[in-house]
């Protein structure tokens, strides 16, 4: 919910990440039948909905899909649950979309191979599926767990080009990242939690104990969302950059095609 990222400069950021990666998009949805996969509350959704022909949105929270269409409306735009179920098909048609989008969603789809294979049968031949993902480069050690409790699996470009290739064959990989200070604080957040969390996030550890250990931590660490007063900050989306040569990158972006 946007006025949640208002409380720092962390969070904010993490904004302006999805609003750079919504606005990279929009070349790829003009006058296009889009499905937005993985919508949550719908602000990124609405904000696209101006450019596409039409656009649905889905996600597997009730609770956000009921907040976006309460607050994020337009005549072409919709939105809809849909079953968590891995193995569960999209109440879509075959070749339903001219491009779907699907933003910091892959790293938590335990089955990345249904769900790649979900989105090519939802394609029309020669549409565009943008994905976009955090990159673990900056993350994670090498074979470190994620320590963000919701995420299953966390790409690095060869992995997510590797993923993808089984159904998209050569995707144009891309970065993002930006003015080196403004993006500290994105590296700062993470690698304080890299540290934090690495004795359960270790790769030989199961992964109930990783789970359980990380939900001890949050409660220890009470994260709560809480609304804050509008506040600025000395950085906005002009700031990043998303492109083939980026470092440090702090999130991947993949556009690949359907042959």
């Amino acid at each position: 919910i946007e006025e949640f990222y208002l409380n720092s400069p962390e969070n904010y950021l993490i904004y302006l990440f999805h609003k750079a990666t919504y606005n990279f998009a929009r070349d790829y949805v003009i006058g296009k039948q889009v499905l937005d996969y993985g919508c949550g509350s719908g602000y990124g959704t609405h904000h696209i909905a101006t450019a596409c022909a039409n656009i649905i949105g889905v996600d597997i929270a009730a609770d956000a899909i009921e907040y976006a269409h309460a607050h994020y409306q337009a005549e072409n735009l919709a939105y809809q649950c849909i079953d968590p179920a891995d193995q569960a098909p999209l109440p879509f048609a075959d070749a339903s979309f001219d491009t779907v989008l699907s933003f910091q969603v892959i790293e938590h789809i335990p089955d990345a191979i249904s769900y790649l294979s979900e989105i090519h049968r939802l394609l029309k031949p020669g549409g565009v599926f943008i994905c976009a993902t955090p990159d673990r480069s900056t993350r994670l050690l090498p074979r470190q767990k994620p320590w963000n409790i919701w995420h299953v699996h966390e790409y690095d470009a060869a992995s997510l080009a590797c993923a993808l290739a089984m159904f998209f064959p050569f995707p144009t990989l891309l970065r993002m990242g930006g003015r080196r200070d403004v993006l500290d604080i994105e590296i700062s957040r993470t690698r304080r939690l890299m540290w934090l969390t690495l004795p359960v996030t270790l790769p030989f550890i199961p992964e109930t104990i990783r789970i359980a250990a990380l939900k001890l931590l949050r409660g220890l660490a009470g994260q709560k969302s809480k609304p804050a007063v509008l506040r600025e900050f000395p950085f906005s989306e002009q700031d990043l950059v998303i492109a083939t040569d980026v470092s440090p990158s702090v999130n991947l972006i993949a556009v690949a095609y359907k042959s």
